[in-house]
């Protein structure tokens, strides 16, 4: 590193101490069950229509969406209630603490999306030897007003790419990483965030249970399993938050990875061309780790971004 780099690092650092705000005893606990509160009133107002009526069902997809809009219009009063209840003054304003400005916004909407399509390289490239269309026909899909009127109108589709992906981002990020990065900095932050999203979606185990949509084993096993990747992938959009600065980083990535699923492998096992599509699998990987700092450099965004002036931690990943 030479002259110009350590002068830089260094004036960084005095700015993100400079703007780092005090931490009140008891602020943990605090964080803690603001997080919690915020959480189960998530969860809760999905179940606050009584209906015998699948999840998938339009008519139950309408009215959570009435209700997980309405908590999450009100999520923001508990970033503000937590910031009066404890009196810690941040610089930056509570829309900017959650991720929702202006400076760095295009590369926030480019870069987190482009690498978290690299991480999918290989279920991409089996997307695309497996598709019927053509480059060009697929195009002309894409840019079809018919297309996305029709998925407009599909309940599920706004559900999985818009609707969860936004509130969920918004709450269970957005808010609660505010919460939780002045008392347990940002990289405990980012593990401990997703805790809170992984057991959230245990509530889809109640709704298999009472449709008896499988065994009770069965269901166990798979709500553990949900709990793992929703909690690994919680981590993932909370690194790029804390990052980025920015909410719309997780939000796109959060609705492309519900587009993708989780990844096939066993279809690409029995593919015709596996050797080529594992091939792909590795390089994405690979790629993704080397890749993930240097595309979410805060130096993209705006150093240091507003959620990482809520700790004094240095040679944290804020920097």
């Amino acid at each position: 590193m030479n002259d110009d780099d350590d002068l830089m690092s260094s004036f960084h650092s005095d700015q993100l101490h400079a703007n780092v705000a005090s931490v009140p005893d008891g602020l943990c606990w605090v964080s803690v069950l603001s997080c919690l509160l915020l959480a189960c009133s998530y969860v809760g107002s999905l179940y606050v229509w009584k209906s015998d009526l699948p999840r998938d069902h339009p008519a139950v997809i309408k009215r959570r969406f009435t209700s997980v809009l309405i908590v999450s219009a009100l999520s923001p009063v508990f970033v503000w209630a937590w910031k009066e209840f404890t009196g810690i003054q941040p610089g930056p304003s509570l829309l900017a603490l959650m991720g929702i400005r202006l400076e760095g916004l295009i590369p926030a909407i480019i870069l987190p999306l482009l690498l978290t399509m690299v991480l999918f390289l290989g279920p991409l490239i089996q997307l695309a030897m497996d598709c019927p269309w053509g480059f060009i026909n697929g195009m002309k899909v894409v840019v079809d007003p018919c297309f996305w009127t029709l998925c407009l109108g599909d309940m599920r589709w706004l559900r999985n790419q818009v609707v969860a992906p936004l509130t969920e981002e918004l709450v269970f990020r957005a808010c609660m990483l505010p919460m939780l990065v002045p008392c347990a900095g940002p990289s405990t932050a980012i593990f401990t965030c997703p805790l809170f999203f992984g057991v959230a979606h245990f509530h889809h185990v109640i709704e298999l249970l009472r449709f008896r949509q499988g065994t009770v084993s069965g269901i166990f096993l798979s709500a553990v399993f949900q709990f793992s990747y929703t909690a690994v992938f919680g981590a993932y959009t909370a690194f790029i938050f804390i990052r980025t600065g920015h909410l719309v980083g997780p939000v796109l990535c959060h609705s492309f990875c519900n587009y993708m699923g989780f990844p096939a492998l066993s279809t690409a096992l029995d593919h015709p061309h596996r050797l080529t599509i594992l091939s792909f699998y590795v390089l994405g990987v690979v790629l993704f780790f080397l890749l993930i700092f240097p595309m979410t450099d805060p130096f993209f965004y705006g150093f240091p971004t507003p959620v990482c002036t809520l700790t004094s931690t240095s040679g944290s990943i804020c920097s």
